[in-house]
């Protein structure tokens, strides 16, 4: 039921998804949404968001595995971010941009603090990994910070246009940002 709310919170947002279409997703039972989310609605916007957020950490990980410098890992993960977009033919959002942008964060202090983490998550593992691929700690920051920005920006961008440019303007921003960032070892190398 998770993974059913996250779907369609990424493709309709939380005041559009209704535990009736969760459960039509999922094919689980009726009465298995009021035993699993005692909490309601709020309760399971905030775990959809939560394993959103999760699996985004996971495959900037997965990236930052298979590139070899940050502006590789922005390029990357810029791309898959463009890809899911055009095979969702301009349908994919994100999970947890609307529990911020439907005003969901006025019903419950539990969900504002759901967004505000995933956001958190998302950004300290990418400045992490910039970290690693040798990027000053508070540039690291700085581009990670922008990335997030950026790739949710493209996002919203690129479903209103039905257009995948907004993701290459990000990507070509940014990667050159990082590369500028980097140590000269790492930009020698590119």
């Amino acid at each position: 039921m998770v993974q059913a709310a996250k779907e369609l919170m990424q493709r309709n947002g939380c005041d559009a998804t209704a535990f009736s279409d969760v459960l039509k997703l999922s094919d689980a039972p009726r009465g298995s949404v009021y035993f699993h989310f005692p909490g309601g609605k709020a309760q399971l916007v905030t775990e959809a968001a939560a394993a959103h957020a999760h699996e985004q950490v996971e495959l900037i990980d997965r990236v930052a595995g298979d590139v070899d410098s940050a502006a590789g890992l922005v390029e990357r993960y810029m791309d898959l971010g463009r890809e899911g977009m055009v095979a969702s033919d301009y349908t994919r959002g994100c999970a947890v941009a609307p529990l911020v942008t439907e005003g969901t964060l006025r019903e419950s202090p539990e969900v504002a603090e759901t967004s505000r983490r995933a956001f958190s998550e998302m950004v300290d593992r990418l400045a992490f990994h910039f970290t690693a691929f040798g990027v000053e700690p508070t540039a690291a920051r700085v581009l990670a910070d922008a990335v997030l920005a950026g790739i949710e920006g493209a996002m919203v961008t690129s479903r209103a246009l039905r257009s995948p440019a907004p993701y290459d303007s990000v990507r070509a921003v940014l990667s050159g940002y990082a590369a500028a960032v980097s140590p000269k070892a790492a930009r020698d190398s590119q």
